[in-house]
Order: C-alpha cells, then sequence, then structure tokens
C-alpha cells in the first residue's frame, strides 16, 4: 500500500461497539481507536453499551460517566437512551451492530454524507477478498461498505501497531526484560519449564491435555488468565473457586491462574510463553504477532459455520509446511475445537516442534507484509473522499 498523503486531521470518526462476548468486541474497537488516534492525527468517538466489560481492559474508565476521555479516545456511553448528536465524517458500526435510529437520521441529515462502514468479523475464507470494500445497504442518502479484515491480499489486514514487531523482537531477545515483566505478575517458573498461556471458552477437550501436561517428562509452567475456562481447570485440579495468584502443581505442571491484564501486558505474556492457546479474534491476531506456536479456540456459530473459519484459516497457515507437521497441528487445531481428547494430537504436534516455531514467525513477518487495519482504513476514506 502506498504512503497515506499529509493531512492535518482526517476528520472525526465514530465507532459503535455492542459487547456481545465480553471482550472481543470491545478488545478489538479499542485497540483500533487508540492506533488511529495515536497514528493517524483521527478523532474518535468510541460508543459502548458496556462500560463494565470496558473497565477490565482500561481500568481508569468510569462507569456511570456518559463522556470521558481515555488515552486520547473520547469514550462515549451508547445508553439506551439515545442523546442527538451530529454524526461524524466516518461511521463504523463494528461486527455488523445496529446503530442508533436517530444518529442514522443524524447521518442522512449531513449536508455531506459520511462514509459509513461495517467492519466485519476476521475470517480466512475466500469470498472475503471479493465482497471487501463493496457497497452494501444503503440508508436515505448514505451508502454502507464492507470492510473485511483478513490475512490476504484485497482485504483489511489486521490490527498492528508502528513498530510492533520492533519492540516484540527487542523483548524476545532480552531475557532480563522478561524476568522482570513475568515477577511483575507474580510467575517465577521453573528455569526448563515450558511456558505456555491458556485463554479459552470452555471447552470438555482440556482435562486430556492437561493429563498429558502433567505426565510429561519435561515441566510445564501453564498461566491461566481469569475467564471462562477457568471452570474446567478448577474441575480437573478437584477444587473451586480459583482466583488469581492460585498456584498448583501436579507432577510435571504447574497451573498459575493470572488476573485479567491490559492489552499491552497480554501482549507481552504473550511474547513470553512457548506456545499461546487463545480465542476468539483479539487474543487470536495478538498470538499471530508473537511469532510462536499457537492454537485457537474459534467462537462457535450456530449450524456450525465457524468450523468453515476454521478450516480456511489453518489451509491458509499451514502452507509452507511439511506434510506430517501441517497434518499435527491442524488435528490439534480441530479437536480442541471440537471438545475432544487432544492427548494424541499434542504429542504429534510436539514431535514437529522446531518446525512449527520457525513458521510462526515466518507466518507472522509474512503478515507484516500487509498494511495494517487502521491504515487499510484511513486509505479508504482518503480514496473515498
Amino acid at each position: 500500500m502506498p504512503e497515506l498523503p499529509q493531512m492535518k486531521n482526517r476528520g472525526r470518526w465514530d465507532i459503535f461497539c455492542t459487547v456481545v462476548d465480553n471482550f472481543g468486541d470491545i478488545g478489538v474497537t479499542w485497540r483500533l481507536a487508540r492506533q488511529l488516534v495515536a497514528e493517524h492525527a483521527v478523532d474518535v468517538r468510541l460508543w459502548v453499551d458496556d462500560l463494565r466489560a470496558f473497565e477490565r481492559l482500561c481500568p481508569e474508565i468510569e462507569i456511570h460517566a456518559p463522556q470521558q476521555w481515555q488515552q486520547g479516545v473520547e469514550v462515549r456511553q451508547w445508553a439506551a437512551e439515545w442523546q442527538p448528536v451530529e454524526a461524524a465524517d466516518v461511521v463504523i458500526a463494528a461486527f455488523a451492530c445496529q446503530l442508533p435510529s436517530p444518529y442514522m437520521d443524524a447521518m442522512a441529515a449531513r449536508e455531506t454524507p459520511p462514509l459509513w462502514m461495517n467492519l466485519d468479523y476476521l475470517s480466512a475464507e475466500d469470498w472475503v477478498i471479493g465482497c471487501h470494500g463493496l457497497p452494501s445497504v444503503k440508508y436515505k442518502s448514505v451508502q454502507k461498505f464492507f470492510f473485511f479484515p483478513g490475512f490476504q491480499k484485497g482485504t483489511g489486514g489486521l490490527l498492528r501497531e508502528t513498530g510492533l514487531l520492533e519492540r516484540r523482537r527487542q523483548f524476545q531477545q532480552n531475557p532480563e526484560a522478561r524476568r522482570e515483566f513475568l515477577q511483575g505478575l507474580g510467575i517465577d517458573p521453573a528455569p526448563a519449564a515450558q511456558l505456555i498461556s491458556l485463554f479459552a471458552y470452555e471447552n470438555t477437550g482440556l482435562a486430556s491435555w492437561l493429563d498429558t501436561l502433567a505426565a510429561d517428562s519435561a515441566p510445564t509452567h501453564l498461566l491461566v488468565p481469569e475467564g471462562r475456562i477457568l471452570g474446567d481447570v478448577e474441575r480437573w485440579l478437584g477444587i473451586n473457586g480459583l482466583v488469581a495468584g492460585a498456584l498448583h502443581v501436579r507432577e510435571a505442571l504447574t497451573v498459575q491462574v493470572l488476573p485479567f491484564i491490559r492489552q499491552d501486558q497480554y501482549d507481552h505474556l504473550l511474547w513470553c510463553c512457548d506456545f499461546n492457546a487463545v480465542r476468539g479474534e483479539d487474543s487470536f491476531v495478538r498470538a499471530q504477532w508473537a511469532g510462536r506456536p499457537l492454537l485457537w479456540h474459534i467462537y462457535q456459530q450456530e449450524e456450525n459455520i465457524h468450523l468453515d473459519k476454521l478450516e480456511a484459516f489453518l489451509a491458509l497457515y499451514t502452507k509452507g509446511l511439511s506434510a506430517p507437521a501441517a497434518e499435527a497441528i491442524s488435528g490439534l487445531w480441530r479437536a480442541w475445537n471440537a471438545g475432544q481428547d487432544i492427548a494424541d494430537q499434542w504429542l504429534a504436534t510436539r514431535k514437529h516442534w522446531p518446525e512449527l516455531q520457525k513458521h510462526a514467525e515466518a507466518w507472522c513477518l509474512e503478515q507484516a507484509l500487509q498494511a495494517d487495519l487502521a491504515a487499510a482504513l484511513v486509505q479508504f476514506y482518503v480514496n473515498w473522499i
């Protein structure tokens, strides 16, 4: 993508976010809003309907404030009783959320209609390239456009802040920085232990994985940020009420519960680990930028259509791997997303560890050749005006 033209200000942008799955939607829109402000001279209003969920990502949020500024972003409470405001120059409906009717009327009332985009869910499916940037529905004089994040040329790319990979590289090459970060979270792994992060939805296949890790000849330190998978961890341990700071050892496996941490801290956690189990969209993308092998727990959808997305990504991700390594990592992902016993798939994956490590870094660098999502959105706006 050519360098964006210099503009003193690229207008006011409104980003609308309805919190559907606790943190995924707000996680993506919060990253995007901050990057637009910091890197593209954009004035952003972020409209959020659940500030309590937002508070977990940004503890400074005042959950009852109708209007506040956080890290340069104007955060507005998307209340049921909508108060009239002037529509922005660019309007982003994140993940197909429905805009308030009075706001849509305000868009139509502008002398110059705004650019209205539906920022859709991330997918590697082939049809995304054909639909990206196309007109969608129209409301009076205002045309909406599809905007798809993606992994291939012809899509909107992935969220990636300027300099992210260089900061990651410097961190991963600095053992002291890694040690200090882990100590700050109360993590003191054994010198030879592999470090694994686990952030996932509920999964009946977890017990088989933990059994395998516990029986391994090599030690594993499993880091579990507070979240939905914690109930399954409790059942495996045979205890109730796991909270942040809890630490339990069973044979070769140490399980440690971490508090829900800020996005930047979570990035560093991913960078520290040898393997990252992630879920949804935001943590999935950040694990790819970590350049380490990963396991994705995709968000389940009706009629199992999410499995098509899983297969589409695997088809892309495993290119360049040897056939045995591709079969092993694909089998692990499929079994995990089906809630099946993954012991055999994990052991098969471990046989190809050096190749998978090298491939994870190569995939990261390949994706970084594309324009990032924020830059692609700004370019779309520049082209539109």
